[in-house]
């Protein structure tokens, strides 16, 4: 028979709720991280002036994804970004890739944002699906000011499916901007009117995130009215391919459309005869030169030159006068030698008339 120690009974289960213990606060942290799984960001510092640097380290972002770092006004974590990244100091961002676990460190300058505090540094995917997360940071000496009311951002809906009018112009054909005019349906469902809206246009090629730019809309949806909204959307000069474009109220994304751009087709035709007209006329140009300075014998050089000669009106050459016909007689030293003999001498007196004759003898 096994006896027992008094009291070693209630030592077994004490022991146990120590280990169970132990374990649980093992196993509280790594619950609480996994959790609070995702991305996130700090800083070194809280606080600092304009012209100060500070290190921003992050962690749970997507492997290998190109981020930007910004310092914006007239944000909170909460709220985040108001007015989109016009209250942002752009010029002095910067941006980061994170490594192949999701994690980053890159320093920042301190810059004042336009917008007054309080301020963040807002962290940004840039390609690829969209993430952002929202430090507290205040620039000291920079102006304070209190956030806006928040407005009735969720109220606005979708009522039917968005769409794209328009066509392309012949311009477009030729490398012009392509353009077209976002229509949407939107009903009011909060209890307030929504007074000129201010909405957002995003167009995305590719894996890149959306590019917003802000389109103002002039109007009032009343409270269970509805609206029909109509905004322009451009695209960069030569863009062709599969666009999203996207519409944007507040934080909200109400519509998504996607947008397949022809290419331009004008521009490769354009390309295409340049390549085939500079090359001739380079040949034309460079077979004149060499037909120029090449020699030629005297003769073909006498032809070319009548051939090339511009005709010139001109007055028909002077005739000129007829040579004076040969003499019938020859002279006494290139005569023959008989009519030499029959030619009457020199110093004979030339003949007379007989009446002459007459009285030259005496008569």
């Amino acid at each position: 028979m096994v006896r027992q120690h008094p009291g070693s009974g209630s030592r077994v289960p004490t022991t146990l709720l120590l280990l169970l213990a132990v374990l649980l606060a093992l196993v509280a942290p790594t619950a609480q991280a996994a959790d609070g799984d995702g991305p996130s960001v700090t800083l070194s510092k809280k606080e600092a002036g304009k012209g100060g640097e500070i290190t921003v380290k992050g962690g749970g972002w997507r492997p290998e994804a190109l981020l930007m770092l910004l310092i914006c006004g007239r944000s909170t974590p909460e709220r985040g970004v108001i007015g989109s990244t016009n209250s942002c100091a752009n010029a002095d961002g910067r941006a980061v890739t994170t490594d192949k676990k999701g994690a980053f460190s890159k320093k920042l300058p301190v810059a004042e944002p336009p917008a007054p505090c309080p301020c963040v540094v807002h962290v940004a995917t840039v390609t690829g699906e969209q993430a952002s997360v929202d430090a507290v940071f205040t620039v000291a000496g920079h102006p304070t000011a209190p956030l806006p009311p928040p407005a009735d951002e969720g109220r606005l809906a979708v009522l039917a499916t968005a769409r794209l009018e328009g066509e392309s112009s012949l311009l477009t054909w030729f490398g012009a901007p392509p353009a077209r005019q976002l229509v949407v349906t939107v009903g009011n469902l909060g209890s307030a009117p929504v007074e000129d809206p201010v909405f957002e246009i995003g167009t995305a090629h590719g894996v890149y995130a959306p590019q917003w730019e802000e389109r103002p809309w002039r109007g009032t949806v009343a409270p269970g009215s509805k609206a029909q909204i109509k905004l322009p959307v451009e695209l960069s000069a030569g863009a062709h391919g599969d666009y999203q474009v996207s519409l944007r109220y507040g934080t909200r994304v109400l519509a998504e459309q996607p947008w397949g751009v022809s290419r331009p087709w004008g521009v490769t035709l354009f390309w295409v005869l340049l390549c085939l007209v500079v090359p001739a006329a380079v040949f034309r140009i460079g077979m004149a030169v060499v037909d120029k300075v090449r020699p030629r014998p005297a003769g073909l050089v006498a032809r070319h030159a009548h051939r090339t000669r511009t005709p010139v009106a001109q007055a028909p050459p002077a005739q000129a006068p007829p040579a004076p016909a040969a003499l019938p007689w020859f002279t006494p030293d290139s005569a023959p030698p008989d009519l030499r003999r029959s030619a009457p001498p020199e110093n004979r007196p030339p003949p007379t008339t007989k009446g002459q004759a007459w009285t030259r003898n005496g008569g």
